[in-house]
């Protein structure tokens, strides 16, 4: 199967005419010529509609493989790699070459973003609009940020003859955020030669500022998987006008109490417990006692408790499970012959689905509820945390010290969320979390309306990557 070359002519036409009529949205003399093309290949990227139900990553794809290709790069480095029947599902691949010492580094990010109704949004989410110190568009922060930044950066390195000292491999890929062709899964499956790699660097990882100011820097190393689980209860129903103690409504609802009621013990791997070890040092007084305490002996109820009462760190203890649907009954005036709840777990690596299912069951043992899953998939691949290497850890604390500032810890962390870095991991590819991109955590607005990153923290993300990777693919020749 050759997709590329099948491809070749028409997309790179198209694709080259994208880029020569996108105009550099802001002549910014205070930039330098590498920010300015950063800030080029982000706007093109924003404005192109990679929507899963109404938009194109292939045309995404293609926009970005122009740019390698009219850069020099081989044709053979510049892959783009489209699943069979999915035309709108592209994934590109480019291989930075190098010395051949050591297996390559993985660059990931994902070019689908979420769905965008222009109504709800203060501006076009679908056009890049710099406006009082931010970058808005959808998709400016998850993930066409990082994504804009690995293309600069290695087009970049193409112009100034960067040698590394192993191969450099950036995957740009399609249905991170759902969908039926996931770019990764099916990368891993059909073109694994082509995006095998010591490890990855990835989404998933971002710095704090409080007020303004950094605050730590995180590495996502592990992430929960999500399972969701239906809770249903059926009777015979009968007309209302004659009730029964027997209400499925009722027998769910308290079924659901019993289930808010109950948390699953705490259960800390190698990176939560690095995550409490570090957030300590910037966390008050008593919360800091907690987390230390909470890593000398995790069955500390006190501390759990302290620690548990914040949202975040319950969710970093623990494999947690929700309701998030209810549906119930057919009519104003009969007793319901069905009731059902959606739970969505998020599952800590090393627990299984069935384990989660078992408990569920246990929870609710006596209340008349059935537990199922409620779409079965092999997406929910649970992946134990990639190692803690020094190799990585070692180059992010300098960089983050020398660009940040000496008293920004490093913390590593495990996503409560989803990343494509499950996959990768379940393969056998360590995945790191890391970009240099600081925001505030009382404004995330990924997934939301007016979706925004700050302009700073874009540049200096981009910086930051840019001397991270040289760190870690042992480069020479850059200036």
């Amino acid at each position: 199967m050759l997709p590329a070359p099948a491809r070749k002519v028409p997309w790179l036409l198209s694709a080259l005419l994208a880029a020569a009529v996108c105009p550099l949205a802001a002549q910014d003399s205070t930039l330098s010529p590498h920010q300015r093309l950063a800030r080029e290949v982000y706007q093109q990227l924003i404005e192109i509609n990679t929507v899963d139900s109404v938009g194109s990553v292939t045309q995404a794809a293609e926009a970005m493989a122009a740019r390698f290709s009219a850069a020099g790069f081989p044709a053979e480095d510049v892959q783009l790699l489209v699943p069979p029947g999915k035309p709108t599902k592209g994934n590109l691949v480019v291989r930075y070459r190098g010395r051949g010492g050591g297996k390559p580094i993985l660059l990931l990010a994902h070019l689908d973003v979420v769905a965008a109704l222009a109504s709800d949004w203060t501006l076009d989410p679908f056009v890049l609009t710099e406006r009082d110190g931010y970058f808005y568009g959808r998709g400016t922060s998850d993930d066409k940020a990082m994504a804009a930044i690995f293309v600069a950066n290695l087009l970049r390195a193409r112009g100034e003859r960067w040698t590394p000292n192993r191969d450099v491999i950036l995957a740009l890929t399609a249905d991170e955020e759902g969908g039926d062709a996931n770019g990764v899964k099916w990368l891993l499956a059909e073109h694994r030669d082509l995006i095998d790699a010591a490890y990855a660097l990835n989404e998933g990882g971002l710095g704090a500022l409080r007020e303004g100011k950094p605050l730590y820097h995180s590495v996502q190393a592990a992430e929960k998987v999500a399972v969701t689980f239906t809770l249903t209860v059926t009777n015979r129903g009968g007309h209302s006008s004659v009730p029964r103690p027997d209400n499925a409504i009722f027998q769910l609802a308290a079924g659901l109490t019993r289930l808010a009621r109950f948390a699953f013990p705490v259960r800390l791997n190698d990176v939560s417990r690095a995550f409490f070890e570090g957030t300590a040092a910037v966390e008050t007084r008593e919360t800091a006692a907690a987390m230390r305490a909470i890593i000398r002996n995790p069955r500390d109820t006190v501390a759990a408790r302290l620690l548990s009462a914040n949202p975040r760190y319950n969710a970093m203890l623990r494999t947690t499970c929700t309701a998030t649907r209810l549906a119930g009954g057919h009519a104003y005036n009969a007793l319901p012959q069905t009731a059902s709840a959606a739970v969505n777990c998020r599952i800590l690596p090393g627990q299984t689905r069935a384990e989660v299912q078992a408990k569920l069951e246990q929870v609710l043992a006596d209340t008349g509820i059935y537990v199922a899953e409620t779409f079965p998939s092999q997406d929910t691949v649970q992946a134990s945390p990639s190692p803690l290497l020094p190799e990585l850890l070692q180059p992010v604390t300098t960089l983050t010290h020398n660009m940040f500032g000496a008293s920004v810890p490093v913390i590593p962390i495990m996503s409560t969320g989803a990343t494509d870095g499950r996959f990768l991991r379940g393969a056998g590819i360590p995945t790191y979390g890391v970009s240099g991109l600081f925001v505030d955590p009382s404004d995330i607005r990924a997934h939301g309306r007016d979706e925004r990153l700050l302009v700073k923290s874009f540049y200096d993300g981009q910086e930051f990557l840019w001397r991270l990777v040289n760190e870690l693919a042992g480069g020479s020749g850059v200036p």
